[in-house]
């Protein structure tokens, strides 16, 4: 891994792509625990028991495909973008800027985040899909930055936590470049 320049910036080594793998494969463990129930049926499930795995465009996309691969049940892939970064920072404002691409009424919500970080946008998405008709929403996330979260209720599934530091790479981007990185990289 050597340093990438994108944009104005330069950005180093800091998550190899084998830690990323792992991360993941926890999540997917836990995640599997949870919706995989012993001597449940899966050739010929209700709609309505199968999971919608939301993938949050478009930082979710490299995160939400790996972590499908790993999940040991049934389930829809749905998406959605939403928007509350201008280059570096966060302008606070949550903005849909591609409505979700499916009907979720009465179906459980596994929302596929890259990174967390005040867990503002997640609070926005989660009271969303709970007035669009989710049965339940639960929160799944690569990457937790514990100290500037302000969210109320803990998430879910978190991979990993990590220092309020900017980062690219796997699908995270500064200004829409740096998502095809196969590592994490953090602004130096």
């Amino acid at each position: 891994m050597d340093k990438v320049y994108i944009h104005d910036k330069v950005f180093v080594p800091f998550i190899p792509y084998e830690k990323i793998s792992q991360i993941i494969d926890g999540v997917a463990d836990k995640i599997n625990a949870d919706y995989t129930r012993p001597g449940h049926d899966y050739s010929c499930p209700c709609e309505e028991d199968i999971p919608v795995l939301l993938c949050i465009l478009h930082g979710s996309v490299m995160f939400t495909g790996e972590l499908m691969q790993r999940l040991s049940f049934p389930v829809e892939l749905a998406s959605m973008k939403l928007s509350s970064y201008v280059g570096t920072s966060s302008t606070g404002v949550v903005r849909e800027v591609m409505p979700l691409s499916t009907d979720i009424k009465g179906r459980p919500v596994i929302v596929c985040e890259d990174i967390v970080d005040t867990g503002n946008t997640i609070v926005e998405l989660k009271k969303k899909l709970l007035e669009k008709g989710a049965k339940d929403v639960k929160i799944c996330t690569m990457l937790l930055k514990p100290e500037v979260f302000k969210g109320r209720d803990k998430l879910d599934y978190v991979g990993a936590e990590i220092p309020n530091r900017f980062i690219v790479g796997f699908g995270l981007d500064y200004d829409e470049l740096g998502r095809n990185l196969k590592d994490i990289y953090v602004l130096e």
